[in-house]
């Protein structure tokens, strides 16, 4: 079993920068891809970004592409999405999701752990 705990979200104007925490814990916790997903009021959950176990390969949806960026920390558990240049289009609830690959859109997999979310409002 593996839990995820998200934090790091708020409100911030557009253009500024957050950084969102996935905190990892449980069993054989650094040995998952970790993916981040969001879903805006009304919208279905997108998965955005993914980044693999050992962080070597990272994934990044068009939507995002150039202005997010995802890392991990296997020392201590943790793994971060730095969101730059961010959009009133980038307000939505944003989940961290475990699974076995780091692709976790129609062409990968289903994560099979999730977080709780965490909000993310840009105001314009």
């Amino acid at each position: 079993q593996v839990q995820l705990v998200e934090s790091g979200g708020g409100l911030v104007q557009a253009g500024g920068s957050l950084r969102l925490s996935c905190a990892i814990s449980g069993r054989a916790r650094s040995t998952y891809a970790v993916g981040w997903f969001r879903q805006a009021p009304g919208k279905s959950r997108v998965f955005i970004t993914g980044i693999h176990w050992n962080g070597q390969f990272t994934y990044y949806a068009d939507s995002v592409k150039g202005r997010f960026a995802i890392s991990r920390n296997n020392a201590n558990n943790t793994v971060y999405l730095r969101m730059n240049s961010l959009k009133s289009e980038d307000t939505a609830v944003y989940y961290c999701a475990a699974g076995q690959t780091y692709r976790m859109d129609d062409v990968g997999g289903t994560p099979v752990y999730w977080g709780q979310g965490t909000q993310v409002t840009v105001s314009s």
